[in-house]
């Protein structure tokens, strides 16, 4: 594994099997080691959050370790990412300040940033988090960033292999419609371990909401060498046919990128189709329903399916903990 932990893609099918392995021993409880203790990891957040803030806050004190949050603009001076900037504007300090001071107080450096669907060609290369890893001098966890969340997807992976067993699924997920354009982070990820777990994934989306060409294209071999599949559909209906896992996000449209009214427009005709509910979970193999919350029920899924025994959600909200322990345990038995 490497030094940082931005993204799966450079983990072999093992080494994502073996954090996940760290992850369940983490939750039966007959993993008692305290790897942080006497040390203090930084929680850098430029936007909210609910299960990642509170998830890596108890995962950090049960790892016997401290945590500190910061928040930019907030409880922290305004930062700025790029290089060569003349800092005349509303930007206070330079990320390059900022990281290498918390590296001399903290064993990890985890950090959360929003795409701001503005400029695609930018935020496809992640440039805050590749900041905050080019001049840390410790580990850098992305807690989630433009394009990828791969906190969320190590907790997905852990709670299919809980709910039906390792080995190959056929795993759905879904676009569905939401009122405003959201990040691709979440879909990214999701995708790119399922792939990586040798699933053979099928991606339902409407036109133009394709994800990145770059990433299907590294999914897709991922996928050939675990031994799995990528299928993407138009059709919402039959997508669900024979699934076994049914994973719901809606994300907005790199075709759209700065222009969200443009989204707005082109999603308004996909409301009454794309959503989960109980109909089409008829189509598929007795499915468990899968969403990274929080979700708005009853315009992604029905609260029918939602509140239903097939919807894990809750569980997997709870696996994030167990999964960001085992990565931080790992980043610091590799650092000690």
């Amino acid at each position: 594994m490497c030094a940082n932990f931005l993204s799966t893609t450079d983990l072999t099918q093992d080494e994502l099997e073996r954090l996940l392995d760290g992850a369940a021993r983490f939750k039966s409880g007959d993993d008692q080691r305290k790897p942080l203790a006497g040390r203090s990891v930084a929680l850098v957040f430029f936007n909210p959050s609910l299960r990642t803030r509170a998830s890596m806050q108890v995962g950090i004190y049960e790892l016997g370790g401290n945590a500190v949050i910061l928040e930019p603009g907030a409880s922290t001076w305004t930062l700025e990412h790029r290089e060569a900037v003349v800092m005349d504007g509303d930007k206070t300090e330079h990320v390059k300040e900022f990281v290498r001071v918390l590296s001399r107080y903290c064993a990890v450096i985890g950090v959360r940033t929003f795409a701001r669907l503005e400029n695609w060609e930018e935020e496809r290369t992640d440039p805050v988090l590749n900041a905050f890893a080019s001049y840390a001098e410790v580990p850098v966890i992305n807690l989630e960033s433009a394009m990828h969340h791969p906190l969320q997807s190590l907790a997905d992976m852990m709670t299919i292999r809980e709910k039906l067993g390792s080995g190959r699924k056929r795993v759905l997920m879904t676009w569905a419609w939401h009122p405003k354009p959201l990040p691709m982070a979440v879909p990214n990820s999701f995708a790119l371990a399922s792939a990586q777990m040798g699933h053979d994934l099928v991606i339902a989306n409407p036109p133009l909401y394709e994800l990145d060409e770059e990433l299907m294209e590294t999914l897709k071999g991922k996928a050939r060498e675990a031994g799995g599949s990528v299928e993407v559909t138009n059709d919402v209906d039959a997508a669900f046919d024979g699934a076994e896992i049914v994973y719901a996000k809606s994300w907005g449209s790199r075709h759209f990128y700065g222009e969200t009214q443009s989204d707005v427009e082109h999603r308004g005709a996909f409301r009454a189709d794309w959503i989960v509910d109980a109909e089409k979970m008829r189509r598929t193999n007795d499915a468990v329903f899968m969403h990274c919350l929080p979700v708005r029920r009853n315009v992604i899924v029905t609260d029918e399916v939602l509140d239903s025994a097939a919807s894990v959600v809750i569980d997997e909200a709870e696996n994030r903990l167990h999964a960001q322990k085992a990565v931080l345990a790992k980043l610091i038995g590799e650092k000690s």
